[in-house]
């Protein structure tokens, strides 16, 4: 990748001290788009990337494109065959490497020279931190370079949280979903640790690969936010692609298996029954693996809509169970019962969610507060608590969305242009959201819980997707399509959509509820025909 460009600052001796009109420190989705703007505008921009594997943000480098480049080469894997033999699994996985890779370093590239060849923008490759209310030093590789801005924008994104598990930072095949998607040889088994949906697209990604996958779920509710009946029919999507879920699971400890792998020490509430030897003291990789641990998962399972989950060990090698003893001695089965066991596995994915990247901005320097969760503290117009201030996307605790970071760049220039009515985050309206599973689950507004918790009179419309022709067509009939509709004025209160291409038919709906339009616009609509769209005639009827 070319970076050799006249606005490209790596050394002290260039211009240690810079005075610009705006400084953006992090190259995210937000940041880079406000940089060409103020650009265009005529204004000096100095954005500061800590890494120049970042330029572009993580959508580009680390999220969502590169995720989708996998979840779409395990689609065709599966649909192929491919994930059938471990020789087939392994040339289809190394394939799907080498083209996120390829497609990842092109649009890096294209990010970095579409801001970088510009006059008006210089780009500086090292960590940022204050010094002042209006300075910045700069950490390059080289040397520190001194910035002085009249504008400052705080665009660093947010970082995987990583739990409080010993050996979880220091074992060896322990992976954020960072260093998961650039493996160069694919696990055989793969262990989760969290159940949101970056897990769960983990999950159907490595499990359409023919990696064998066990999820372990910190509770016994399988996805609580979502309706009963839309989490049951994700599960059962997961389960039928061969994903095991272990609920009430705790993690307590990971270490270096004896095969090299990576075997983890597993408490589980509600199991009743197992060996008499703790995992600590065992070698990894002995004992039943298909004998106890099923009481666990049975146990774990009761406050679930679906039924029990099969074996999670006939994934991941499990090791002498033990259940939590009383004070004399003798096993305790009175609740909440615990048991120890030991799993034993090729990788481990710690997707336990993502906390804003301050670390090492020394925002006190500058006056610039944070948020009880560790976000940097902003009003609706993203000003943060110093003047002339603003923080964009994930880093200022907000919906981590790539298309959030680009709205919060229209809450800040509206701003900066002059507007008598800045656009504000009170003024966005139902933000949608997509989870690439083999089926695409996507979302808009209220779903029945929140309208029943909200005091409102409503009915739920269904549609299964077997009955939507194109579905029929593509294959694909599986799935369910469900929204939520205001009783006596049709106000459309949100959706839920389980099937193929939900992620581009939701974004139909939301144009409806931000139009006000009433569920009778969409059962009317004309739509082309065979599409996913056209389900919505059938299921607002």
């Amino acid at each position: 990748m070319s970076t050799s460009t006249p606005n490209a600052i790596s050394t002290p001796s260039t211009s240690p001290t810079i005075t610009t009109d705006a400084l953006i420190i992090g190259f995210g989705k937000g940041g880079k788009t406000l940089a060409a703007k103020l650009s265009a505008a005529g204004r000096k921009v100095v954005i500061a990337e800590a890494s120049a594997n970042m330029y572009g943000g993580t959508c580009i480098n680390i999220g969502c494109l590169p995720s989708k480049s996998l979840i779409l080469s395990a689609e065709q894997a599966r649909r192929d065959g491919a994930n059938s033999t471990p020789e087939t699994r392994e040339a289809a996985f190394e394939a799907a490497i080498k083209e996120k890779r390829r497609v990842t370093s092109m649009l890096r590239d294209k990010n970095y020279h579409k801001l970088a060849d510009q006059d008006n923008i210089t780009v500086i490759t090292g960590r940022a931190h204050f010094t002042g209310p209006h300075s910045v030093e700069i950490a390059t590789a080289e040397g520190p370079v001194a910035v002085t801005a009249s504008k400052i924008f705080i665009n660093t994104g947010a970082t995987p949280r990583i739990p409080d598990i010993p050996g979880i930072s220091t074992t060896p095949g322990v992976y954020t979903s960072t260093g998961l998607m650039d493996l160069d040889d694919m696990p055989q088994r793969l262990v989760i640790i969290g159940s949101g949906f970056i897990g769960l697209e983990f999950a159907s990604m490595f499990a359409d690969f023919g990696t064998a996958v066990t999820v372990l779920q910190h509770n016994a509710e399988f996805l609580p936010r979502e309706d009963a009946d839309v989490a049951a029919a994700i599960r059962a999507q997961l389960e039928a692609q061969g994903v095991k879920f272990l609920f009430n699971a705790d993690t307590k400890a990971i270490a270096p298996a004896a095969d090299g792998g990576v075997r983890l020490s597993v408490a589980v509430k509600g199991m009743t029954r197992g060996a008499s030897q703790a995992c600590d003291s065992t070698p990894a990789g002995t004992g039943n693996a298909h004998t106890d641990i099923t009481g666990a998962a049975d146990a774990a399972d009761t406050a679930t809509t679906t039924s029990p989950t099969s074996n999670p060990t006939d994934h991941a090698t499990m090791s002498h169970v033990q259940t939590k003893p009383s004070d004399d001695g003798e096993p305790r089965f009175a609740e909440p019962a615990e048991a120890r066991f030991c799993l034993t596995t090729d990788a481990v994915l710690v997707a336990t969610g993502r906390t804003p990247n301050v670390e090492g901005l020394h925002l006190e320097a500058a006056g610039v507060e944070l948020t009880e969760r560790g976000a940097v503290k902003v009003d609706e117009l993203l000003r943060t608590t110093a003047a002339d201030i603003w923080a964009l996307g994930d880093v200022n605790g907000g919906p981590q969305h790539t298309y959030i970071s680009l709205d919060d760049y229209r809450v800040v220039w509206s701003q900066l242009n002059g507007s008598d009515h800045p656009y504000t985050v009170k003024d966005r309206k139902h933000v949608p959201s997509s989870t690439f599973l083999a089926t695409p689950y996507s979302r808009v507004g209220l779903n029945e819980r929140e309208a029943k918790a909200a005091g409102l009179d409503y009915v739920v419309k269904r549609l299964p997707v077997a009955a939507v022709p194109k579905a029929q067509v593509m294959r694909r009939p599986d799935g369910l399509m469900k929204a939520i509709v205001e009783r006596n004025t049709g106000r459309i209160l949100g959706a839920m959509l389980l099937s193929a291409e939900s992620h581009e038919v939701i974004n139909i709906v939301k144009l409806a509820m931000d139009l006000d339009a009433p569920a009778s616009t969409l059962r009317d609509m004309v739509f082309t025909h065979p599409t996913i769209a056209e389900a919505l005639n059938d299921l607002f009827a």
